[in-house]
């Protein structure tokens, strides 16, 4: 009876284990999706205030945070208040291409702003949107699953 209520409870605690660090891949990569969304809106004001250094920042955060999409999408971290759809997993190659165009993009917006071609930040920021959006598409639900 005594082993028996000792598996159980251990289980139990493996379990837990199990979902705490599922729950604390989703809190950590919400946290990096916002960091890019906030530098996203930055990068907007900035490219109508032709504040160009900002501009040039706001890429580098989102290129930097473009290195760290795969790995805050780890094998059974898909359960919880995500959006994160299960082609991520199913296609994770086409998900890795995707993050890696992010972190292109993002380094040609920063190369532009840099450079403080109106022109081509212009087109670099549209190229920049399109690479999100498309990653939305494919790898994001509308609503939280839970």
């Amino acid at each position: 009876m005594v082993q028996k209520i000792l598996t159980g409870a251990l289980f139990g605690f493996l379990a837990f284990g199990v979902a705490s660090h599922a729950f604390a891949q989703v809190e950590k990569r919400q946290s990096l999706m916002k960091n890019n969304s906030e530098a996203a809106k930055a990068i907007k004001g900035a490219v109508e205030a032709k504040d160009y250094a900002t501009v040039e920042a706001k890429a580098k955060d989102i290129a930097g945070n473009s290195e760290k999409i795969v790995t805050a999408f780890p094998k059974g971290s898909d359960t919880g208040k995500t959006k994160a759809k299960p082609e991520i997993w199913e296609k994770s190659d086409d998900f890795a291409k995707t993050a890696k165009n992010l972190n292109k993009a993002a380094g040609e917006l920063a190369s532009a702003a840099k450079a403080g071609n109106d022109a081509d930040v212009g087109v670099k920021v549209k190229a920049l949107g399109e690479v999100c959006n498309s990653c939305h598409k494919q790898f994001r639900a509308e609503k939280y699953a839970e």
